[in-house]
């Protein structure tokens, strides 16, 4: 069984680590209301999707 030589140090175990952190998500404008939302989904201000109505909106 493989058995480590020498125990692993902070700073080669954190090196291996330094992409687990997050994202911020990607937001764009919405070409109706110009309102920052994900990329593909509709915008929950106006309800459009690709310009077309989706959801109604109150």
């Amino acid at each position: 069984m493989a058995v480590p030589k020498r125990r692993t140090s902070r700073a080669k175990r954190d090196q291996r680590r330094s992409h687990w952190k997050l994202k911020a998500p990607h937001l764009v404008p919405c070409p109706q209301c110009y309102e920052l939302k994900p990329a593909h989904r509709v915008c929950l201000k106006c309800g459009y999707y690709k310009n077309r109505e989706a959801i109604k909106v109150e």
